[in-house]
């Protein structure tokens, strides 16, 4: 309390610069491509500047009004620390909005197209490799595989490698990420198309984003899918050839899965599962099985493991 009865005002230049870097730092672990350290290490000594001025205010106020001085101490610092935040918002929006129009010529979208021939292959390894983003895997293609990519440039081109060894052949596909702030899944599109009529190991490394695997018309004999955030469903109905091993690791947030009626289908779940929801699948322990189990001539062996979220097992009508 001041000595004339007024209320003492402190200054609040402390607690509103707290609160400014707290929220753009929230904001820069929320949204991993907002960059706002060139914007700060360029601008900061503006709040010298502005909160200087708001002090020069507060001793001129304090001259001519000698009897109320307290009541106004630290009003000009407290207002121009407001006026360095207003500016500094104005700075990142703007910086922001150069980003958008810039992308126009250095982040914009590019299109791929690949076409593979088996050759003498008689099976097929395929690895496919994704930081981020969308994956549509299905079946019908008249070659070995017919892939289009649709992607922005800062977030790596993808590579198709394809050799043969023996009756083995073995196929890549990868993409450098060579901007680790792209991390947006509407940016990375992966559409591949496979051949319906050639045995298929595959394996599946994605960071994040969405899985979409069709695979009841493609001859899988083997698949490995490690996932650490996101969405996948899987197709595994239709009919079989041979027996399917299928591993789905990682922290996925959701897996549906659509089992076949017509083929023995085992799921084993473990690890850090949250909820499983199983239709048509008898339960015992982490085993769920359908009528089919044990009697048919090909089996589906599924296993789900890690910190999946919900599982969601599904048999075709």
């Amino acid at each position: 309390m001041a000595e004339n009865g007024a209320p003492r005002r402190v200054s609040l230049v402390f607690p509103i610069l707290l609160i400014t870097i707290g929220a753009i730092l929230l904001y820069s672990n929320w949204r991993p491509s907002f960059d706002p350290w060139p914007v700060l290490w360029t601008y900061w000594p503006l709040i010298l500047i502005f909160v200087g001025a708001g002090k020069i205010w507060d001793s001129w106020q304090r001259r001519q009004h000698p009897d109320t001085r307290s009541a106004g101490s630290a009003m000009g610092a407290s207002l121009g620390a407001i006026a360095f935040v207003i500016v500094l918002v104005a700075l990142l929006w703007h910086g922001r909005r150069f980003n958008h129009w810039r992308s126009g010529t250095v982040y914009a979208m590019q299109h791929q197209s690949h076409t593979v021939d088996r050759l003498n292959a008689k099976s097929v390894r395929a690895t496919l490799e994704m930081g981020a983003g969308d994956l549509n895997l299905s079946g019908g293609s008249s070659h070995l595989l017919e892939s289009d990519f649709d992607y922005r440039a800062s977030s790596g081109t993808p590579k198709v490698e394809y050799s043969v060894s023996g009756t083995t052949g073995d196929l890549r596909i990868s993409q450098d990420d060579s901007d680790s702030h792209i991390r947006t899944t509407t940016d990375n599109h992966w559409t591949l198309h496979f051949a319906n009529d050639i045995p298929l190991e595959i394996k599946i490394d994605m960071g994040a984003g969405r899985g979409n695997l069709r695979l009841r018309d493609i001859d899988v004999t083997r698949l490995n899918l490690d996932m650490g955030a996101g969405q996948v469903d899987v197709d595994l109905t239709g009919d079989r050839k041979s027996d399917l091993t299928a591993d789905i690791e990682g922290g996925v947030g959701q897996a549906n899965i659509r089992l076949p009626k017509g083929v023995g289908v085992i799921v084993n779940a473990s690890g850090g599962i949250g909820t499983i929801s199983a239709h048509g699948l008898k339960h015992d322990g982490d085993e769920y099985t359908n009528d089919l189990y044990g009697k048919s001539p090909v089996t589906i062996h599924l296993k789900v493991a890690g910190g999946v979220g919900t599982i969601t097992l599904t048999e075709e009508p």
